[in-house]
């Protein structure tokens, strides 16, 4: 079988591994500059629901779910930077992208809500 047979039986499993390598790395990133953010007064928000907030939360982030983000904005203010977490990534992705649209300028998605113990 050629390269592009390859491909094109195995891009499923490539992309998803593509993925997730992306979201460790960014992870270790984010986690690497949390002191500077923090310094600068940066917000730390929690998207999981109340439910998964209350089993366990890092200090110093508060929670606004992600299905009420869109309406709690006036919580986060513009002029300092917004680091996210959840549970593994994915809803503070999604958040990353809410807040970006709505002209957050400095907005850092720092994956699963352990990150910040780290």
């Amino acid at each position: 079988m050629d390269f592009e047979g390859i491909f094109k039986q195995y891009w499923p499993l490539m992309a998803l591994a593509l993925w997730f390598g992306y979201k460790w790395w960014n992870a270790r990133r984010v986690r690497a500059m949390l002191p500077a953010l923090k310094k600068s007064g940066a917000t730390l928000v929690d998207v999981r629901s109340a439910a998964e907030y209350a089993s366990g939360s890092a200090p110093g982030t508060i929670n606004i779910p992600l299905q009420e983000l869109g309406s709690r904005l006036g919580e986060i203010p513009k002029s300092a930077p917004v680091v996210l977490c959840c549970a593994s990534g994915t809803r503070s992705g999604m958040a990353k992208m809410m807040l970006k649209k709505h002209g957050y300028q400095q907005v850092f998605n720092i994956g699963a809500w352990g990150n910040f113990l780290r």
